[in-house]
């Protein structure tokens, strides 16, 4: 699967990266509907899947270019670099964005569910009952995903570690997404919110010369989770990549309709028209954690009345729809 690249595609390679950090942080969305849509899915699962024994043995006995080769890190690199550049500033800005615009933000990535299941199914032929039966199990999964209520938050560091295997099935399976699974185990601030803004407040401190942070213990445990996070996704992506890379090679029909309905069913995530539920107390007041952060119970969503506000939210759906089909666009282009 290695090839030479372009400075272009070089460029475009980091681009997706961003594109795919940013999805995972969002949750009901899917950084691995990115990586299907703008095709690079398979070679995504193939490197990752070339992370084992012989690449450690290549590593070990400090063949590092060799290692480096092995494992396709070209690409696995500029698109890593791209997820880690979307971390500490796409990310802020969708942060901003779902507080402040959150029915539009939700509206353009509902219409990019739409479009990717538009780009999947549309040359997908091989239906039969199996993959009729998968299509509507993956469905049915995803709902009920969907309206699971969150657990509380646990910052207990073998539990840290699962989370971070659980979170990164949303960069190896289209339409499970990371980031709402962190929000059902109750994890999605401390994880994805907290800890990298500690990291990224650690960085600026650093940068201005000041190390107070040593002292600060409660920066120091949430450095302390963010590693353990990061440590156990490295080790789902490697995991999850060769049971996946296997059943793409024999089952590759009956994972395309799982996942089809994966990405049906996750629809119900992302609906637009939807308040957030809190959890509260018998004197009427907020439940909140350890850090202040208000515990969420639920979402109720609604059908939206017709007004401008709903209008405006139609247009950023088809806004969504129009960038994957812009990506698959780009994606044909150049693999010609």
């Amino acid at each position: 699967m290695e090839r030479t690249r372009t400075f272009t595609d070089k460029f475009f390679l980091i681009l997706k990266g961003i594109a795919m950090g940013a999805a995972n942080k969002v949750p009901g969305v899917s950084g691995g509907v990115v990586a299907f849509v703008a095709g690079f899915y398979e070679e995504f699962i193939y490197s990752l899947k070339k992370i084992n024994l012989d690449a450690f043995k290549l590593l070990t006995s400090g063949r590092f270019k060799s290692f480096y080769n092995y494992i396709n890190g070209p690409f696995l690199s500029l698109l890593f670099l791209g997820v880690i550049i979307s971390y500490f500033s796409i990310s802020k800005v969708l942060d901003y964005l779902i507080t402040h615009f959150k029915l539009y933000v939700w509206s353009v990535f509902f219409g990019m569910i739409i479009g990717s299941i538009y780009y999947i199914l549309k040359d997908f032929k091989s239906w039969n009952y199996k993959t009729y039966s998968t299509l509507i199990i993956g469905g049915l999964l995803g709902i009920a995903i969907s309206y699971l209520n969150p657990a509380k938050e646990n910052d207990n560091l073998w539990f840290v570690f699962f989370c971070g295997i659980i979170s990164v099935s949303g960069m190896t399976l289209p339409g499970l997404s990371g980031s709402f699974i962190l929000i059902l185990l109750g994890n999605y601030v401390l994880l994805l919110v907290d800890s990298v803004n500690a990291l990224y407040n650690t960085f600026y401190e650093l940068f201005r010369g000041n190390y107070s942070f040593i002292e600060n213990t409660e920066r120091l445990r949430m450095l302390k989770v963010l590693i353990i996070f990061t440590v156990g996704s490295i080790t789902g992506l490697v995991t999850f990549s060769h049971a996946l890379s296997y059943i793409l090679k024999h089952y590759k029909n009956i994972t395309l309709s799982l996942i089809s309905g994966f990405i049906i069913g996750s629809l119900g995530v992302v609906w637009p028209w939807k308040k957030t539920m809190y959890k509260i107390n018998e004197a009427g007041s907020y439940l909140i954690d350890s850090r202040g952060h208000k515990i969420i119970e639920n979402y109720n969503r609604f059908m939206p009345e017709l007004n401008n506000e709903t209008y405006y939210a139609i247009t950023f759906i088809i806004f969504g729809i129009t960038i994957v089909l812009a990506l698959e666009w780009y994606a044909q282009k150049t693999s010609k």
